[in-house]
C-alpha cells in the first residue's frame, strides 16, 4: 500500500511538473522538437535539406508513445513525405507533426525545398529551408491541478499559432555515409505572454546527425549512426546506434541515450517499397522505475518501382529511376 501510495505521488509529480513545464516554456513556443529513437529514418522530420536526396518520392507515418503509464505522458504522431524532383538536384517535402503532452496539443505544419549538387564524384551536398508554423491548444479541463489559482490556470484554454522558419545542409554519398546539421526554427526572439505575465525566451536548437554503411559481406550490413540535439543552457542530447540489414529485409539493432534511455529496434522490408519499423526504449534514469518504456513505430511507402539499380549506372542513364532495394537511411 505504501509503494502504491508513493508510486501515485510521483505520477502526480511527473504530470503536474510536466504541465508547468508547457506553461513556461511550449506557450512561450519553445521549438524543441519531438523526440525519436528511429531518427535514422525520420530524417525528413527535422532536417528540410534531406527532402530531395531520397531515390524516389516516399510517405512516411509514424507514432510515438512515451513514458507508459504516466498521466499525460507526450505522444507524437508524424506525416510527411519526401519528393525529389527529376531534375535531380531540387525536393520538395511537407511535415504535419502532433505533439501531445498533458492538456496541450501542438501541431506543427511545414513545406520544405531543397536543392542539392555534386562536391565530387560520387558525393553530393544538399541546403534546404521549409516554412510553416505551430498550432498550440491548451485545454486546462484536462488534468487535476494542485494549486487551480494559479494565473496560468485561469484559462480554460489557449490557443496560439507561432510562424516557424528553419534550414539545414545534408552532405551524402549514396548507399555509404551522410552528415547533418539543421535548426528548426530561427524565429526565437523573447515573446511575452499574457497568460503568465512572463517573457519566455526561445532558443535555437542545432539538430546534429551522421551515419555509415559498412558492407561487411554479401548478405549483412552495419550503419552506425548519432544524433544530436544542442540547446543553449540545456544538456546535450545525444543519441548512439547500430543497426544490422541482413538480406536487405531484416533490421536489428540497438540504441542508447547518454544518461535517459537504452532502446532496442527492428524492422523488416515488407516489399521494395515498403518498410515497417519498431522500437522499444527502457528508460536508465530514476523515470524508468515507474513506466513501461516508450513504443515507437514507423511506417514508409517508396512510390518507385522494383527491380532496378543505382542511377549512376552507365546502363541507366536516360531511363527513370527505379528501386532495388532503399537504401539504408
Amino acid at each position: 500500500m505504501a509503494y502504491s501510495k508513493k508510486r501515485n505521488f510521483i505520477y502526480k509529480y511527473i504530470f503536474l511538473t510536466m504541465v508547468m513545464a508547457l506553461g513556461a516554456v511550449q506557450i512561450g513556443h519553445a521549438q524543441k522538437e519531438p523526440q525519436y529513437t528511429q531518427y535514422m529514418y525520420n530524417i525528413g522530420s527535422f532536417n528540410p535539406a534531406y527532402v530531395g536526396t531520397t531515390e524516389a518520392p516516399e510517405i512516411t507515418g509514424l507514432y510515438r508513445a512515451q513514458w507508459l503509464d504516466i498521466p499525460g505522458a507526450p505522444r507524437t504522431i508524424r506525416f510527411g513525405t519526401n519528393i525529389p524532383l527529376s531534375n535531380e538536384k531540387m525536393g520538395l517535402g511537407f511535415n504535419v507533426i502532433s505533439d501531445q503532452l498533458g492538456p496541450s496539443t501542438q501541431t506543427y505544419v511545414d513545406l520544405a525545398y531543397s536543392y542539392q549538387f555534386n562536391v565530387s564524384e560520387n558525393a553530393k551536398l544538399s541546403f534546404g529551408m521549409d516554412a510553416g508554423g505551430s498550432f498550440l491548444n491548451v485545454d486546462f479541463a484536462k488534468g487535476t491541478f494542485k494549486n487551480p489559482g494559479e494565473p496560468i490556470l485561469n484559462g480554460e484554454t489557449i490557443n496560439r499559432f507561432y510562424p516557424t522558419i528553419g534550414a539545414g545542409m545534408f552532405l551524402y554519398e549514396d548507399d555509404i555515409w551522410y552528415l547533418g546539421v539543421s535548426i528548426p526554427n530561427f524565429l526565437t526572439d523573447g515573446i511575452y505572454n499574457d497568460d503568465v505575465a512572463t517573457i519566455v525566451e526561445d532558443k535555437v536548437q542545432f539538430n546534429f546527425i551522421g551515419g555509415y554503411v559498412f558492407d561487411l559481406s554479401e548478405s549483412l550490413k552495419f550503419k552506425p549512426a548519432v544524433m544530436a540535439n544542442l540547446i543553449g543552457g540545456a544538456p546535450v542530447n545525444m543519441n548512439i546506434s547500430g543497426n544490422f540489414l541482413i538480406n536487405d529485409r531484416f533490421t536489428l539493432g540497438a540504441s542508447y541515450r547518454l544518461d535517459n534511455a537504452i532502446s532496442g529496434l527492428a524492422g523488416f522490408q515488407i516489399s521494395s517499397g515498403m518498410f515497417l519499423g519498431y522500437s522499444y526504449d527502457y528508460n536508465t534514469n530514476p523515470l524508468g522505475e515507474f513506466n513501461n518504456g516508450s513504443h515507437e513505430v514507423i511506417l514508409k511507402f517508396y512510390l518507385g518501382k522494383g527491380g532496378g539499380g543505382s542511377s549512376k549506372d552507365p546502363k541507366l542513364k536516360g531511363k527513370p529511376k527505379q528501386i532495388d532495394t532503399p537504401r539504408f537511411f
